[in-house]
């Protein structure tokens, strides 16, 4: 069973807004900082946004810095990813996982975004 499913990718012109959810499966989630990553093919997977256990605090990449909001609802497990003002730049694949996810972090399937311009 998978423990990290990402939902909420599309297609969606420049401008536009989605809003990604993943769901973790481990009871332990509401312990561990999560993040939102984004991969396109060639490239690393590199964090776009993070937000600590609690909620309290939140980190995003320069990038995305004022057009996406990261926000978590420990009771339903969930993480999301308002997206908003959306760029070409960000049409990638979207993954979740804890923040940092280290070197032998399992990765869910992702979501595709792509931004059309």
């Amino acid at each position: 069973q998978a423990q990290l499913v990402e939902t909420g990718g599309g297609l969606v012109q420049v401008g536009g807004s989605l809003r990604l959810s993943c769901v973790d499966s481990r009871r332990t989630f509401g312990s561990f900082d999560m993040g939102w990553y984004r991969q396109v093919p060639g490239k690393e997977r590199e964090l776009v946004a993070s937000i600590a256990w609690s909620g309290a605090t939140t980190f995003y990449t320069g990038s995305v810095k004022g057009r996406f909001t990261i926000s978590r609802d420990n009771a339903k497990n969930t993480l999301y990813l308002q997206m908003d003002n959306l760029k070409p730049d960000d049409t990638a694949v979207y993954y979740c996982n804890m923040y940092p996810a280290g070197d032998m972090a399992t990765w869910g399937q992702g979501t595709q975004v792509t931004v059309s311009s």
